[in-house]
Formats: C-alpha cells, structure tokens, sequence
C-alpha cells in the first residue's frame, strides 16, 4: 500500500502508473491525482483523461479497463 508523499492519502494503481508515466518511471514514492493536479496547474479531470489516453494507447503502467467499467 503506497501514500501519497506530499498529502498522505492512499493512492490507487492508476496514480502511482500516472505519477511514473510524467514524473519518473523510477521513482518509489508518488503523489496522488490531487497533488499532480496543483503541481502542474491544472485540473483532475484532465489527469484523468490522461490517464485513459495512456491506457488506450496500451501504456502497461494502467490496467486495462474490465468489461464491466465500459
């Protein structure tokens, strides 16, 4: 179980494969989806786009989506 490092809220896999993907593949310590958002100004919902964009171009640091979440 991983905690954001600048907040301390627990993260989901989708954050930590985010934080990698634009910050460092090598880092062991993440921020969450909020933090990321203040750090580059912009809002959630775009991280969040990013993140199924990445996930829709077979990026492995996302789990493709179940069925069920279609």
């Amino acid at each position: 179980m991983d905690f954001c490092m600048q907040c301390g809220r627990e993260l989901t896999g989708d954050e930590i494969g985010l934080h990698k993907r634009i910050i460092n593949r090598g880092d062991t310590s993440y921020w969450c989806i909020g933090c990321l958002a203040k750090r580059f100004g912009c809002e959630e919902s775009l991280l969040r786009e990013k993140i199924e964009h990445f996930r829709r171009m077979g990026c492995t640091l996302f789990a493709p989506n179940r069925p069920e979440d279609s």
